[in-house]
């Protein structure tokens, strides 16, 4: 089929947005009101989650219960570095009526696979003033992860009591943390393969405590703690317009700086003290790809809004896995992967733009983080 027809593949089009949920109080209670409201996402996603460990199992020899006993490992590392976050997945467990074991699975599961899930996802692009029509600071996020997931996709509103409001989306049991705070804080993330991962602070616990920072390098320090046990890519921005990629694996980390104003990031690492570490670097083609493809079209303008931003996440150049990437192949379960979201920031305005689903196929809706 065409990569230009209509609906290639079938694409799923959703015809409301995706669901906000107002969350505020201690982390305990946020988890909670999170669970209560999401309950049905937040079993179905741990549903998934199971069926893919029992689809797998031939080439990851891990079943549920074994993926218990290693999560386990994990969460000591978390409770005594970021015990709130902690707090926040009991909630989850709570309100959504699932077991607390379950919800750490879920947010250790990169963890517990040895990144098996090396699934080639995500697209991150940031500019600031220099280069945007009405001087404020963009971001833009391709979210890419197996199919099944994205009916579990939801909008977080946060008011917590010691900690700024961010607005974030996540999905299912998983803590939030691609998004956005009152202090003007931006966070995207991006999966990388480093091979010194080992047993400490789960990846999404870390990326969940930089939505808590107030400043850019507060925001660092926090992607960067000891005692992790892998890392993501992440890209910082701030309302001032600085904009930094930070690489980081368990045990290294390097800081890249926005040139001519802009920011481009997938899933393999750029900076040669990181690509030492890289596993299987060949398995990521298809991520370089999409690095040159975003890169260019946001160099072909020197002015951009949020309307260019949305048309370059919708690119199909390399398709099925393309900047807006389709399921084509759902044989393998290690190796199936869409866009289950599309999310623009104007962080100026504190608005999250996003799409449900391909943003080729989905309208864009607007939320307002609020103070």
């Amino acid at each position: 089929m065409d990569a230009q027809s209509n609906n290639p593949y079938n694409t799923p089009v959703h015809s409301r947005p995706v669901p906000l949920v107002r969350v505020q109080g201690s982390h305990r209670e946020m988890g909670r009101q999170i669970g209560e409201a999401m309950r049905e996402q937040v079993k179905h996603s741990i549903e998934n989650a199971r069926k893919l460990l029992a689809d797998a199992y031939e080439q990851l020899e891990l079943t549920w219960e074994g993926a218990t006993i290693q999560a386990r490992k994990y969460l000591p590392f978390a409770q005594e570095r970021y015990p709130q976050y902690v707090e926040e997945m009991m909630g989850i467990a709570e309100g959504g009526d699932v077991s607390f074991e379950d919800v750490v699975v879920l947010n250790a599961m990169e963890a517990v696979t040895t990144d098996a899930l090396h699934l080639t996802r995500c697209t991150s692009m940031a500019i600031n003033e220099q280069r945007t029509a009405d001087g404020h600071i963009l971001a833009a996020h391709n979210e890419d992860w197996v199919p099944e997931d994205e009916e579990d996709v939801y909008v977080v509103h946060a008011k917590p009591n010691t900690e700024p409001p961010f607005l974030a989306m996540t999905y299912g049991g998983l803590l939030p943390n691609i998004g956005f705070n009152a202090y003007g804080i931006a966070q995207l993330i991006d999966s990388v393969y480093p091979n010194d991962s080992r047993i400490g602070i789960p990846r999404i616990v870390v990326g969940r405590a930089v939505l808590a920072a107030r400043t850019p390098a507060g925001a660092i320090r926090r992607t960067i703690v000891p005692h992790r046990a892998a890392g993501y890519n992440h890209v910082i921005l701030h309302e001032s317009g600085e904009i930094y990629s930070v690489e980081v694996s368990a045990r290294r980390f390097d800081i890249l700086y926005a040139e001519d104003g802009i920011m481009v990031h997938t899933n393999h690492y750029l900076s040669a003290h990181m690509k030492e570490l890289e596993a299987e670097p060949e398995e990521l083609i298809s991520s370089r790809v999409r690095y040159f493809r975003a890169r260019r079209l946001l160099e072909q303008s020197q002015v951009h809004t949020i309307k260019t931003l949305q048309a370059i996440q919708k690119d199909h150049v390399n398709f099925s896995n393309s900047i807006c990437n389709h399921a084509v192949d759902l044989r393998e379960p290690l190796d199936r992967e869409k866009t289950i979201n599309a999310m623009v920031f104007d962080l100026t305005a504190r608005q999250m733009h996003i799409a449900w689903g391909n943003p080729c196929q989905n309208q864009y809706h607007t939320y307002h983080l609020e103070d």
